[in-house]
């Protein structure tokens, strides 16, 4: 059996990035870590992932991969939160400030809005039907 564990996301800076993660979006603080050479080993999650996924948030080292910052999938949404209760969670990001580029949708496959993080990535929110 195999599962993916981390996807590492290139972020301006941790403490911003920590804060973004846990207080708009609700996710928990897995790992913090100091590596010893001015770089942490920083995890988020979202609150109750069962098989443990995660973001792995690294801080851009240098000007290359700051200028990767918010632009990792090209503009298409390349992160999928999905939600057993779309109207409480979108309700309660909105009113974090979390900037939706659309109304909600109701679609066959679910409940959807698009949403951008603090760096511009985009992602859905969605409950699945």
């Amino acid at each position: 059996m195999q599962h993916i564990t981390l996807v590492t996301l290139v972020v301006r800076d941790y403490d911003e990035a920590v804060a973004f993660y846990t207080g708009a979006l609700g996710f928990d603080l897995a790992e913090d870590s100091d590596r010893g050479d001015g770089s942490r080993w920083v995890v988020v999650r979202p609150p109750g992932s069962a098989d443990g996924t995660g973001l792995l948030l690294a801080r851009a080292k240098d000007d290359e991969q700051l200028a990767r910052v918010g632009g990792q999938t090209g503009g298409r949404v390349g992160f999928f939160l999905h939600t057993d209760d779309f109207a409480r969670d979108h309700a309660r990001m909105t009113a974090a400030g979390v900037r939706f580029l659309e109304e909600p949708r109701h679609e066959p496959y679910g409940s959807v809005a698009v949403f951008e993080d603090l760096y511009g990535n985009r992602w859905d929110l969605l409950q699945p039907a």
